[in-house]
């Protein structure tokens, strides 16, 4: 018989039944029945003491281990058996949890006791969205800067720092004359901005640091950072004059050199021979050279007549040359001199796309006046005419857009950097390129054999109708 009521009960070291013994013992006293948990609206986070903040989904593992740390202490003096979530309202700011512990009582006796803890949740900023909300409270600043007059390069980073999420850690991006600031919350993310960029284009920076504040007590320092990167100021289709010294360590090649391409490394080719170099950022700024022309100089040219040339012998020394070109002889006129016989002859690499009746865009160096430190001491033989094709490119892609608001768009600059997405494959390769619905692709070359890009490198784009939001007479999408 129970010993308090006298009821018969099987047998049990307390002597006692079920409801007197959790009459005489609570096993959960001292466990708190309520608590609070702290919430980011912005950034959707939940914090974890003492200053760590991190996402968690409604009833999952990790907002579950989070509120039982904050009852771990008095949870030592009992088993934990199980613990759950009981649902509850997504906008009742309560989190309610189901526990079942057990603990030893009276003479060895095992009490098991389910009981129901509830959270509030508290809404507080973390400090990262608080910086974000100040706007002028930043850490560290990284200066990109390229001595162009054109922001070419801009747009092919900003392509590759949306494929690779890179702009997500900025507080904000401003625009400064030659380039762009990117302002952040933390130097550690400065730095992998600035890694990246060495990582991309040939580039070379400097970093310094001011400091804000300092705590004698604790020895604490604030800092702020600052990392100054300097891209070389060399795009595609501009028209350089190296040094000696350095044509000759890259093969003995011309001086008078176009590039073809940038990405980590700078590609030149040499229109007469077709001997290709790369140049490293660190080799240029050893021997740093500049573009002879600005594109606005273009001129605009005829084919008259166009021949072929057989590959040339190479010299002793020579590097290597490219395979994705032809070499050829070609007689132009300006469009401007038509009406006189006056023609010009010159090399071309582009032998392979080039017929007679094309128009393209040329730099006349014949009646120029260089104002190149290399060039001037060139021997004025030595000086050939570079011809550049001039595509008329039909819109056939739709390259996203960021960066809303920045005020770094130029609409003739963006076309060009299209038509060098359209030409160079691989640089497309590094970029993100979507199809535009409303312009139908019939093939991938044109009669001309000018370099397309094919359907299989458009990826689909994403549209979301407004039906799709939720609005009146909406269907459900799965």
């Amino acid at each position: 018989l129970c010993c308090q009521c006298g009821v018969p009960i099987p047998p049990n070291p307390a002597n006692m039944c079920v409801g007197c013994l959790r009459a005489q013992v609570d096993i959960t006293e001292g466990i708190p029945k309520q608590g609070m948990v702290h919430f980011c609206k912005q950034c959707e986070r939940y914090l974890q003491p003492p200053g760590t903040w991190i996402h968690c989904a409604l009833e999952s593992r990790e907002l579950l281990a989070l509120c039982l740390k904050k009852i771990k202490a008095s949870l030592s003096k009992v088993r934990l058996i199980d613990a759950g979530f009981i649902w509850t309202e997504p906008h009742s700011k309560r989190l309610k949890l189901k526990l079942t512990v057990q603990k030893e009582v009276i003479n060895g006796a095992v009490l098991q006791q389910v009981f129901v803890v509830e959270y509030t949740v508290q809404s507080q900023m973390c400090e990262d969205c608080h910086r974000i909300e100040a706007k002028d409270f930043w850490k560290a600043v990284v200066q990109v800067r390229q001595k162009t007059v054109h922001k070419k390069t801009f747009f092919y980073l900003e392509q590759l720092i949306l494929k690779h999420r890179l702009h997500q850690n900025t507080l904000r991006i401003k625009e400064i004359h030659d380039g762009l600031d990117f302002y952040y919350s933390s130097k550690q993310h400065a730095q992998k901005m600035v890694d990246f960029l060495h990582c991309t284009v040939p580039s070379r920076s400097k970093s310094s640091q001011r400091l804000i504040s300092h705590d004698i007590h604790s020895n604490v320092y604030n800092y702020k950072s600052t990392f100054s990167v300097e891209i070389v100021p060399i795009c595609k289709d501009d028209v350089v004059c190296l040094s000696p010294k350095l044509a000759q360590s890259l093969g003995n090649m011309g001086q008078i050199c176009v590039c073809i391409r940038v990405t980590s490394t700078i590609h030149l080719i040499d229109p007469r021979t077709l001997q290709i170099a790369d140049i490293d950022g660190s080799t240029y700024w050893r021997h740093p050279f500049s573009s002879l022309f600005h594109p606005r100089q273009l001129e605009e040219f005829i084919i008259m007549d166009i021949s072929r040339v057989q590959e040339k012998k190479k010299g002793p020394g020579a590097g290597a040359r490219s395979n994705k070109h032809t070499l050829a002889e070609a007689w132009v006129r300006k469009t401007s001199e038509l009406d006189t016989e006056h023609q010009y002859f010159c090399c071309t690499h582009l032998g392979h796309i080039l017929n007679p009746g094309d128009l393209v865009l040329g730099f006349d160096l014949a009646n120029c006046n260089l104002n190149d430190e290399f060039a001037n001491k060139m021997n004025p033989q030595h000086i050939p005419d570079v011809v550049r094709k001039s595509l008329s490119l039909y819109k056939v892609l739709c390259i996203t857009q960021g960066w809303q608001g920045v005020g770094f768009y130029n609409e003739q600059q963006y076309q060009d950097f299209l038509e060098d997405l359209e030409e160079d494959e691989t640089i497309r390769k590094n970029v993100n390129i979507y199809r535009n619905a409303d312009i139908p692709v019939e093939s991938d070359t044109d009669d001309d054999g000018a370099p397309r890009i094919s359907l299989a490198e458009m990826l689909e784009d994403l549209h979301i109708s407004e039906d799709a939001t939720g609005g009146e007479g909406a269907e459900m999408l799965t």
